[in-house]
């Protein structure tokens, strides 16, 4: 299995990070920053169909509140109503697991490819020469650039202060980490009080989708930080990029989802001023 995985996944993305790497004038920091948004791009057509599912499930939500009205305490005839609905209208609720599919297993590869390309070896006798096709191997004696503003990106974006006797998360780091709890946020619908209160009767359904968002609002991010003040920064740059579009495309297809009130707030204290 590992061996598919590294064939299928790990050495195409480190193969292409490398071509841009070279093609943008050795500098691996821009290269990540723009292999990044083009494997967003090509990850598109996949992550479509789950923002659509999305947006149709807040545009069902008025129904749904209807539904919990109409059956009470009776949890199973309020799943079996929630489940027709989604069929009369085409939608599938799981679809909200893919996007999380999706970047697990890209950052486990992403995870690789950065331990493999920055792992402190010779670049022409480590890992990374194995990864990469023959064309573009690197020669003996080249040196790969990892300097990239303030960032090593073979090191942690990390920051020590005398006294503390460990490292602090560094500028790109925070942001990543903020940037993936946005992206949470805005996933996860928003709901008015009174679907709030509906939601919390016995009626409430299992919805798989409902209980991964939950679960992944502080675990995303959390993991985020932890994995970042350990491994390559290279991985949190991708991260920062990989969620900022995220945020982008999420706000442009459905709307800020759970920050509406929020943003909302925000809105009007500017507008008074």
């Amino acid at each position: 299995m590992g061996n598919i995985f590294t064939t299928l996944l790990v050495q195409p993305l480190t193969n292409g990070l490398i071509i841009f790497y070279r093609i943008l004038g050795n500098n691996l920091g821009v290269a990540i920053l723009v292999f990044s948004l083009v494997l967003i791009f090509l990850l598109r057509p996949l992550t479509k169909p789950y923002m659509n599912s999305m947006k149709r499930i807040k545009e069902m939500e008025p129904q749904l509140a209807k539904l919990r009205k109409k059956f009470g305490s009776d949890k199973l005839k309020m799943s079996q109503a929630q489940a027709e609905l989604y069929k009369q209208n085409k939608i599938n609720p799981t679809a909200g697991c893919l996007p999380y599919i999706l970047q697990f297993v890209v950052l486990i590869a992403m995870f690789q490819v950065f331990t493999a390309a920055l792992s402190g070896q010779d670049i022409t006798s480590g890992k990374l020469n194995e990864l990469l096709y023959a064309p573009i191997k690197f020669t003996a004696g080249e040196t790969i650039n990892t300097k990239f503003l303030y960032l090593d990106i073979s090191k942690p974006d990390t920051f020590t202060i005398p006294g503390i006797p460990f490292g602090l998360p560094g500028l790109f780091l925070i942001l990543a980490t903020v940037a993936q709890f946005l992206s949470v946020k805005i996933t996860a619908p928003y709901l008015s009080a009174e679907q709030k209160i509906a939601k919390k009767s016995k009626s409430q359904s299992d919805d798989m989708q409902v209980a991964m968002q939950s679960s992944m609002t502080y675990m995303l991010p959390l993991m985020t930080l932890v994995f970042g003040l350990k491994f390559p920064s290279g991985l949190a740059l991708y991260w920062l990029v990989f969620s900022i579009v995220n945020v982008w495309q999420q706000v442009g297809m459905s709307g800020w989802g759970s920050l509406t009130p929020t943003v909302n707030l925000i809105k009007s204290k500017f507008a008074k001023k």
